[in-house]
């Protein structure tokens, strides 16, 4: 317990939550960008996720010693991984059981004071239908992929929180 304990409060293990949700991030964009896959709402939901992924990765990275910004990272990195696998669901279920009055919005529903698909549309601007299946891997679907990722973040969060919690050595 002891090993996990000082492996949760160093900054590799901060370093790997953050590095594999950048990875996940920079995979989005490559099939938007590159590969011209159209994102979904929910497909852009989940990347605002994968963000708060990314950024409990970087808290935790500033101080790991802390345990106060620990605490705030792994809080962020639990919410993040939850909303993601439930997001992740919600779109599996839209796309293997489409019903003409359960479909996604147009365009995202993010507050006022935080209108990314505003501020940065080629990101977070939503130009594909959530009934699509626009690409498989081994007939999997990249929302199928997506409740993986999910479900191992939230796993890995379930292992570290006590490590996390507790005080430094």
């Amino acid at each position: 317990m002891q090993s996990l304990i000082s492996f949760a409060h160093s900054r590799l293990s901060w370093g790997i939550l953050a590095l594999s949700a950048l990875a996940l991030e920079s995979a989005a964009l490559y099939f938007q960008h590159i590969m011209k896959l159209d994102p979904c709402v929910m497909c852009i939901y989940q990347r605002v996720a994968v963000f708060g992924l990314l950024a409990a990765g970087l808290i935790g990275l500033v101080a790991p010693a802390n345990r106060l910004v620990r605490t705030i990272g792994a809080l962020l990195w639990g919410i993040s991984a939850a909303w993601g696998l439930k997001l992740a669901l919600e779109l599996v279920d839209m796309q293997n059981n489409p019903n003409p009055f359960s479909t996604c919005s147009f365009l995202p529903e993010f507050p006022t004071w935080l209108q990314l698909h505003e501020w940065l549309p080629s990101v977070f601007m939503p130009t594909g239908m959530c009934s699509d299946i626009p690409w498989q891997f081994a007939g999997v679907t990249m929302g199928e992929w997506m409740i993986v990722a999910f479900a191992v973040y939230l796993l890995a969060w379930a292992a570290f929180i006590v490590p996390v919690l507790k005080k430094s050595a």
